[in-house]
């Protein structure tokens, strides 16, 4: 019998192929940018982190939204400019996201940026900074 080796630090919210929906706010809360906005973010904080930007889960069809996952309760502490949601479970708020595979088929999603053990979340100031600065840009 063949069994799913995973690394210890692998997240049980990823799911062992293809894609799931995950609800916000409980292992994760995320951070929904839409468009070009979304990708040059993207870009900035996988660039600016040295390949180490944390779990970026990309839409590859449709309006092709960015959704940074930072640590649960922590996406509303910030204020976001128009354009950006955050996504958790406050205020009543029901919100999934879905989650690739690491490996294999996963359309229509896939990773911007994978989580990894030095960074299993997105950074929240760092996000806010550059989603600030690329807003500014537009």
């Amino acid at each position: 019998m063949n069994e799913r080796i995973a690394a210890p630090w692998i997240p049980t919210w990823i799911p062992a192929s293809g894609h799931a929906l995950r609800h916000a706010g409980v292992h994760f809360d995320a951070v929904r940018i839409r468009g070009e906005l979304g990708q040059r973010v993207a870009t900035e904080l996988v660039l600016g982190t040295d390949f180490q930007a944390g779990p970026i889960v990309q839409e590859v069809t449709g309006e092709r939204g960015m959704y940074f996952l930072l640590p649960p309760g922590t996406a509303s502490v910030f204020t976001w400019p128009p354009g950006v949601r955050a996504l958790t479970r406050k205020d009543g708020c029901q919100a999934y996201v879905g989650v690739p595979a690491l490996t294999g088929v996963t359309w229509p999603l896939g990773w911007r940026s994978v989580p990894m053990p030095e960074a299993l979340f997105v950074e929240g100031e760092l996000l806010r900074t550059v989603v600030g600065r690329m807003s500014v840009r537009l």
